[in-house]
């Protein structure tokens, strides 16, 4: 009988214990339930916002850049209102770096200020974007861009200076 009373307590401590693995478990799954859940909502939210946002195009986007003392006070807040596109105005007689997107003026003074050619990858490198493909190629964009409106000149293929006043 004696054998029998310790096989019971083996199996009911047994139990006990995958009882304790169980519960540990659900708390662990139940935490990562609920970071799942925020991320949820969260993408719903956006889901339902972003097309809000889209919709509406405030007036400002398109207003040139004010710069006061040397500083643009406004740069913060202008880019977070960028909006997905972003005018490149023509550069031409009378016409200042002050009507660039920010982006597009520190490009330009980052090649101001090596005061010889540079390349996709450098220009990436000086403005603390990285040097990764995506991030040169998105660079690389950005200077076509600014090439193609009057901003920049190709001295080789790759090379990019600014263009002379």
């Amino acid at each position: 009988m004696a054998s029998l009373m310790e096989e019971l307590t083996a199996r009911e401590e047994a139990a006990r214990a995958r009882a304790e693995e169980l519960k540990a478990q659900i708390a662990v799954l139940t935490g990562q339930l609920a970071e799942v859940e925020e991320d949820l909502s969260r993408l719903a939210i956006t889901r339902t916002t972003i097309p809000e946002v889209l919709s509406k195009t405030p007036a400002t986007w398109d207003k040139p850049v004010v710069v006061k003392n040397g500083e643009d006070e406004d740069a913060p807040i202008r880019a977070a209102m960028a909006g997905p596109h972003q005018t490149v105005a023509a550069f031409g007689p009378g016409i200042e770096e002050t009507v660039l997107p920010v982006a597009y003026r520190d490009v330009i003074e980052v090649i101001t200020d090596a005061g010889r050619p540079l390349q996709a990858k450098e220009i990436s490198i000086a403005l603390g974007i990285g040097d990764e493909p995506r991030h040169v190629e998105g660079m690389r964009s950005k200077l076509k861009r600014l090439l193609e409106r009057g901003w920049l000149v190709e001295t080789e293929p790759g090379q990019f200076t600014r263009s002379a006043p």
